[in-house]
């Protein structure tokens, strides 16, 4: 991902999550803090067609939706997967499968023993398809106020 996806990164956002709205800003946040986690899903004339947004952060946290850090925390523990979105168009094509794979050898290769995320929209099922387990205590339910009711925390273990 560069500056110049953020407009089309954004534009896919609001189509994919209309009640988890994130913008600009956002992205560019993440993008300036942790670029080498940012990816896009480009078709053959280079529109983005998809986004994947990841930093290392805290187990059982995440930061509220739409919302701006200052500095990945020194004490990470895990990659959270904030985002990851396809265009209509694009979707069923396994384009998931292998952007959350890449994530997972990218964690591997820097020694993160998880890769976190919040499930919203109804979708802990594909993302249980994907390795990922509902991840319930208290202090995570807090934590996802903002994210809706529907949402659960989701933690995928990996293995050597």
């Amino acid at each position: 991902m560069t500056e110049s996806d953020l407009d089309a990164v954004a534009a896919i956002a609001f189509v994919s999550f209309p009640d988890h709205f994130e913008g600009r800003p956002m992205f560019a946040n993440r993008l300036a803090l942790a670029a080498q986690g940012c990816f896009v899903l480009a078709d053959g004339d280079g529109e983005p067609m998809g986004y994947a947004v990841s930093y290392p952060w805290r187990i059982d946290s995440a930061p509220p939706v739409n919302s701006l850090i200052d500095a990945i925390p020194a004490d990470a523990e895990v990659i959270y997967l904030h985002d990851l979105a396809l265009r209509p168009d694009a979707r069923g094509g396994g384009a998931t499968r292998a952007i959350v794979e890449q994530l997972a050898d990218q964690a591997r290769s820097r020694g993160w023993p998880a890769i976190a995320l919040v499930a919203v929209n109804d979708a802990v099922g594909f993302w249980t398809k994907q390795g990922f387990e509902v991840r319930e205590n208290a202090a995570v339910r807090t934590k996802l106020a903002s994210y809706g009711s529907d949402a659960r925390y989701m933690i995928r273990r990996l293995q050597d």
